[in-house]
């Protein structure tokens, strides 16, 4: 397969398919043009043909089968070039009408990377941010048109230079040093002050290495950073940027994100600014109330940040969380419905202008001295989210133009981290309910055996888990009890234990024994799969007979349960080893105990053991000392409950507990 490309000079991806064994099958004039190799000398052999050796005995080329990323490509006349490619798999018939499976895959080389290229000069329009991306042997293949505007100072900022050719009046030794260290150990450097002298002027840089890693894991290159902070004026509005970076993307609460936002703006940009969003981003908050259209406004948003040069933020007529009200023809209802900035370095106070529909705004303005104004909408995918105002009181100088695109460069990333923090409270709210739907409301026991539960999500996820319990009344008195922890968080993931909760309950009512109700509930999930994105769960299920006092139990992958005798000892059975849910083998075997009255059961998942400070053995032995104390005060079991939570958990728990606890009565 042969097809003729539409551009020439790599500007269209590079086009191959490759089988199953990694031999190439379909080649195109793309691919000879950026490869050199034409399709006569290409077809039917190896992909891995195209890799450099490694020197170190890699992996034969034979075994090599495509990948997503970046990496080397060595052309026909030995030079080496970095591409980025894209594998996807793909399905087509053979001469005999059978399906068979191959790799479709495109590649691009680095340096003319359009989509990453746009993508990177969009990122950076508003500052001289020099970024360029240098080969393995300091060779600079690709830098935007920003790195042109250091000047001639920096003559290495040039395609196909490397660092380590001989530049006169320049030493570049430290800066070789340095990427060489960063592609030895692939650890990036940040904010790296350099300073250079060149025609009798001194320059101060910000240079920042990272490590461009391929598909493989190896490194390839270093990509760098360097912005010009000459002046202490351009070294506050990158402290600005740089602290903006770290604190706003450090949390998801919607409100604490527009108030560190608020925070970082004073006093390098503005001496008073205020963060106004629109209702649906605050979720929980009171309904806005509507004015009557003889008022002077209408409450359009809420006001979620603010912060001034002077305690209290006496410029602001509202308070955090209360109602903003908004006068039609204001600079806010501009930018809200143009999406726009509105600029006025020079605040027009005087009579007949937006500041009349609004007299209480007008009079705290004109008495706290607002003289500059800059009102930015905060959008993100395609969404109007909020607006934001900049004023300035105490600094005399009026906002520049500079001023307006620090401004919209903060709020830009800004804006991605409020609608992240959104949708992420969105969706947890949603699999919270969704969850606590699921679960059993009212658990109850039998006459012989008293139970109590707990469940906590944690907060350190994309959303809940699938951690779930239930108490399964069976015939003759028996009670069944069960835990598991579906992986994963969110929606998919309380659903996920939903059906599983569900079908424990179905097959426990055909009675079956703990063993064979998870073989069938193993086979059961495993069949539900789809693609290549199988879900898997942790199950411990029991089942107690007061006749007898016996309690038969078994483990689907998932810790066993810590039973504390009447005496106060605690112990933790050792269960037969079983492949979590899902996986489809159906390895369980069941295991009897004898449980006397008095006996105190607790199962749990392993949110509640396991830490990323203490591992399982740890966490067990701490959840037993735990109930030793808890069990030999003769609390009720509720309490026993709660002293287990609030003895083990934090404040904010790592992963979702479940917590189900029975008592064997007389």
């Amino acid at each position: 397969m042969k097809a003729a490309g539409i551009l020439r000079g790599g500007t269209i991806p590079a086009i191959a398919v490759v089988d199953r064994t990694g031999t190439v099958v379909g080649w195109t004039q793309a691919a000879e043009e950026l490869t050199g190799y034409p399709a006569t000398d290409i077809l039917g052999r190896p992909i891995g043909t195209l890799l450099p050796s490694d020197g170190q005995g890699g992996e034969p080329p034979g075994t090599h089968l495509p990948s997503t990323g970046f990496m080397e490509v060595r052309r026909r006349d030995g030079e080496v070039v970095i591409v980025r490619t894209e594998a996807a798999p793909l399905t087509l018939d053979d001469d005999a009408g059978t399906r068979q499976g191959f790799w479709l895959v495109s590649a691009i080389a680095a340096a003319t990377d359009l989509s990453t290229s746009a993508l990177l000069e969009s990122l950076i329009s508003s500052f001289p941010i020099a970024m360029a991306i240098w080969d393995k042997n300091l060779r600079c293949v690709w830098r935007n048109e920003a790195s042109e505007q250091l000047g001639d100072g920096y003559p290495y900022y040039r395609n196909g230079r490397s660092l380590t050719e001989p530049i006169e009046g320049i030493d570049t030794e430290a800066v070789q040093d340095a990427m060489r260290k960063v592609l030895a150990d692939g650890q990036p450097v940040i904010d790296r002050e350099a300073h250079w002298s060149y025609e009798g002027q001194e320059r101060a840089l910000s240079i920042s290495l990272s490590p461009l890693v391929g598909a493989d894991g190896r490194p390839l290159g270093v990509c760098s950073v360097a912005l010009d902070f000459s002046n202490s004026k351009a070294r506050d509005r990158l402290k600005l940027l740089r602290e903006a970076s770290v604190r706003l993307a450090s949390t998801l609460d919607v409100r604490k994100t527009a108030q560190e936002l608020a925070e970082l703006a004073i006093p390098v940009l503005a001496d008073y600014m205020t963060v106004d969003l629109c209702e649906e981003m605050l979720p929980g908050a009171e309904p806005l109330q509507r004015l009557a259209a003889s008022e002077a406004g209408i409450p359009v948003f809420r006001r979620a940040g603010m912060a001034s040069v002077h305690d209290g933020v006496p410029e602001s007529l509202w308070g955090r969380n209360e109602a903003v009200f908004v006068p039609q023809g204001s600079p806010f209802m501009e930018v809200l419905h143009t999406r726009r900035p509105h600029f006025e370095p020079v605040l027009d106070t005087s009579p007949g202008t937006w500041l009349d529909l609004n007299p209480d705004r007008s009079r705290t303005m004109r008495a706290r001295g607002v003289h500059s104004l800059i009102v930015i909408p905060l959008q993100a995918r395609g969404d109007v989210l909020g607006v934001a105002a900049f004023a300035r009181t105490s600094n005399p100088a009026p906002f520049t133009r500079d001023d307006l695109l620090l401004a919209e460069e903060l709020f830009a990333r800004a804006a991605l981290s409020l609608d992240n923090a959104r949708q992420y409270t969105r969706e947890r709210q949603t699999a919270l309910a969704l969850q606590r739907d699921l679960l059993p409301d009212g658990l109850s026991g039998t006459d012989t055996v008293e139970v109590a539960s707990r469940y906590l999500p944690s907060d350190r996820h994309k959303g809940v888990g699938g951690d779930w319990y239930d108490a399964i009344h069976l015939p003759g008195s028996r009670l069944a009890l069960v835990v598991g922890d579906v992986t994963g968080h969110g929606i998919n993931a309380a659903a996920t234990m939903g059906r599983l909760r569900t079908a424990v309950r179905t097959l426990a009512y055909l009675d079956l024994p703990p063993d064979q109700l998870l073989t069938h509930l193993d086979h059961l999930m495993a069949k539900d799969a789809r693609g290549f994105d199988v879900t898997s769960a942790t199950c411990l299920y029991t089942v107690y007979d007061p006749r007898t006092g016996r309690c038969t139990m078994a483990a689907a992958g998932h810790p066993p349960p810590a039973i504390v005798t009447p005496s106060g000892d605690v112990t933790f059975p050792s269960l037969p080893a079983g492949t979590p849910i899902g996986v489809g083998l159906g390895t369980f075997q069941s295991h009897d105990l004898h449980l006397p009255a008095g006996t105190l059961l607790a199962l749990y998942t392993d949110g509640l053991i396991e830490t990323r400070h203490a591992d399982l053995d740890t966490g067990m032995a701490r959840l037993g000392d735990t109930l030793a104390r808890a069990a030999s005060r003769s609390a009720t079991l509720e309490c026993v409950c709660t002293t287990v939570i609030g003895s083990i958990v934090d404040d904010t728990p790592e992963d979702d507990i479940a917590l189900l606890m029975a008592r064997i009565q007389a």
